[in-house]
């Protein structure tokens, strides 16, 4: 008997502007969902301008839950479409 921890494979994209890092970062923060992280926000500059702009892509991180096989074949074969095996353990 195998057990996985499994949780949604999602991502989405944020655009951002502001005057300073941090208020950029407030605003992903702001934008984000309960559960779900920033994994990246590149910041760029046009010249002649004070402006940043942050293209960031945010990830969900939670709804995980945990599911039972056999074995690794049928633990994967369990995963359901749009999520993702993390770990899989001995009970």
């Amino acid at each position: 008997m195998l057990i996985g921890l499994i949780r949604p494979r999602e991502s989405r994209t944020v655009t951002v502007q502001g005057l300073e890092l941090d208020e950029i970062q407030d605003l992903i923060t702001a934008q984000s969902p309960a559960g779900w992280e920033t994994a990246a926000a590149p910041v760029a500059m046009t010249k002649r301008d004070t402006i940043l702009t942050a293209e960031a892509t945010i990830v969900r991180r939670d709804g995980l839950r945990e599911i039972e096989a056999e074995d690794l074949d049928a633990l994967k074969a369990l995963v359901p479409d749009g999520y993702q095996l993390l770990s899989v353990r001995h009970p």
